[in-house]
């Protein structure tokens, strides 16, 4: 999943989104809310982290601008302010969830899965594909109840491929949801974690095709169960 981060102070930002990106999130950093704006139009982004005390646009603006505009996916508000009208304002302008500066990652990382549960709760909290089962949780990947060791990349890849099912997915949708703008591959490198991925799952006993190429258009999984 590929995530916005609006924070005007870089160093808080640099160390946020490292921590993000272990927990297998890509993410994106942008300093100020105008090029924000820009950015959430261009990008199909699955989650925003929005500081409210921001440059140019700041952050109940642009929140209420977003929601405005159609944009309705999970908003999370940071702030140094523990103020009641400040927590009211961003709720009202449209956020989902509000936090306060200094946080603990632990309590972040748990409202953004909270978050991005309430966004799809017509999916199932564990993925399943016939024997194969991926825990978004924990990060657990499992065929016929033997582990998966991934790498960070592939476990996006094949949760990816799990939530399209049949669904062709391109290669430019993959580069899309799981780089950032910061770390953009190419074709080939996208090519080269599928070929990884594949080889993983043939070694646990699934078929060498569960990852069918669609000429010319992209990869989806194939049936088997």
């Amino acid at each position: 999943m590929r995530f916005l981060l609006i924070e005007d102070d870089a160093i808080l930002a640099e160390s946020l989104a490292e921590s993000l990106v272990d927990q297998r999130y890509a993410v994106d950093i942008v300093g100020d809310g105008e090029v924000a704006w820009q950015q959430i139009i261009a990008i199909d982004y699955d989650l925003v982290l929005l500081d409210i005390m921001l440059p140019k646009i700041d952050g109940i603006t642009l929140c209420k601008q977003l929601r405005d505009r159609g944009f309705f996916k999970p908003i999370l508000m940071l702030t140094g302010c523990d103020t009641n009208t400040d927590k009211i304002l961003g709720l009202d302008a449209g956020a989902d969830d509000y936090i306060i500066k200094p946080f603990d990652l632990l309590e972040l990382f748990a409202r953004i899965r909270a978050l991005l549960r309430r966004g799809e709760a017509c999916l199932p909290p564990i993925l399943t594909w016939g024997s194969l089962r991926l825990d978004p949780s924990t990060f657990e990947v499992t065929f016929a109840g033997k582990p998966l060791q991934l790498t960070p990349k592939e476990y996006s890849i094949l949760e990816l491929l799990m939530r399209y099912g049949r669904r062709v997915i391109s290669r430019s949708v993959i580069i899309e949801h799981i780089w950032s703008l910061k770390e953009p591959p190419t074709e080939e490198t996208v090519k080269t974690h599928i070929k990884s991925l594949r080889h993983k799952l043939n070694t646990t006993g699934a078929p060498k095709d569960a990852i069918e190429t669609v000429r010319g258009i992209g990869y989806r999984l194939k049936p088997f169960f």
